[in-house]
């Protein structure tokens, strides 16, 4: 409670003690966002640094696994009654099918990648509108003059 507050007589704080005791409140406020939004946004970083290597950690081993599943699916069919030799090159072709569904997959979405219309449309404008204004004519001081002419 602040000395008005308890009704002491006499007590009342002027002007430029409130305008100080608001300002000195409002910086402790701001100060005390800042503090806590650091520490968000420090836990939130640790959050994204353990899951982007979680998910590299999980990206090595799905990479590794490719040639153990690749070897498992040519000899499965090899089982089946194929050559070994047809077998591993049933499996590369269908990693090559594979691969060329997932490019033009890739070409289709770079295919609809435009440029920034919008903002090349405003900058434009604004161009244009920053080319027709023409400067303020100010008038010269003798000293203006004088040190123009002296540095030529």
């Amino acid at each position: 409670m602040s000395v008005v507050d308890q009704g002491v007589p006499g007590a009342e704080r002027t002007l430029g003690q409130l305008v100080a005791a608001a300002t000195a409140e409002m910086s402790a406020l701001v100060h005390d966002e800042i503090a806590l939004a650091k520490v968000e946004i420090k836990q939130d970083v640790k959050r994204a640094g353990i899951g982007s290597g979680a998910a590299m950690a999980a990206g090595v081993l799905l990479l590794f696994s490719l040639p153990v599943l690749s070897f498992a699916a040519a000899y499965g069919i090899h089982n089946l009654g194929l050559g070994l030799a047809w077998s591993f090159l049933i499996v590369g072709v269908a990693f090559w099918l594979l691969a060329g569904l997932v490019g033009l997959l890739a070409y289709a979405k770079f295919k609809k990648v435009k440029p920034p219309v919008k903002t090349i449309e405003s900058v434009k404008q604004t161009a244009a509108l920053v080319g027709t204004v023409k400067p303020h004519e100010r008038p010269l001081s003798d000293k203006a003059v004088g040190v123009a002419r002296s540095s030529s």
